[in-house]
């Protein structure tokens, strides 16, 4: 499979997938087994983590997030995805956390906004593809 660069394409063929799993942002002292990703800070140790993971794990789980997969396999040096994505969210007042990882991106939006993120990323995606 052949990493997409173009800002265009990447937008064009984005198909925003919603994961049915919420998510909660934490941090803690080791990666939890079942982390869904992790980054280490200067603060200390981040990691996203399956609600009900970290519920058990004795986190705040306050602000649920939903995770939203690019499908589209985008090169790390592409350009424009980022830009696109968060602008369409911004303009629809959905806060976003986007992480990105080796063959997709990863959005985290509010859970309660879940459904309205994903109808503008697939706007977007229309509009993007029909040129």
């Amino acid at each position: 499979m052949t990493p997409v660069r173009d800002g265009a394409a990447m937008v064009a063929g984005m198909m925003p997938r919603l994961d049915p799993q919420p998510y909660v942002f934490c941090t803690g002292a080791a990666v939890h087994p079942a982390a869904l990703c992790s980054f280490r800070e200067d603060e200390g140790l981040s990691q996203v983590l399956p609600l009900e993971a970290a519920r058990a794990a004795g986190h705040e789980v306050a602000l649920p997030m939903a995770r939203i997969v690019l499908d589209v396999f985008s090169a790390l040096d592409g350009h424009g995805l980022t830009a696109a994505v968060s602008g369409a969210l911004c303009a629809a007042q959905i806060a976003c956390n986007m992480v990105a990882a080796y063959h997709h991106d990863h959005l985290f939006v509010p859970w309660a906004d879940r459904d309205r993120a994903l109808a503008a990323l697939l706007r977007l995606q229309s509009d993007a593809a029909s040129g």
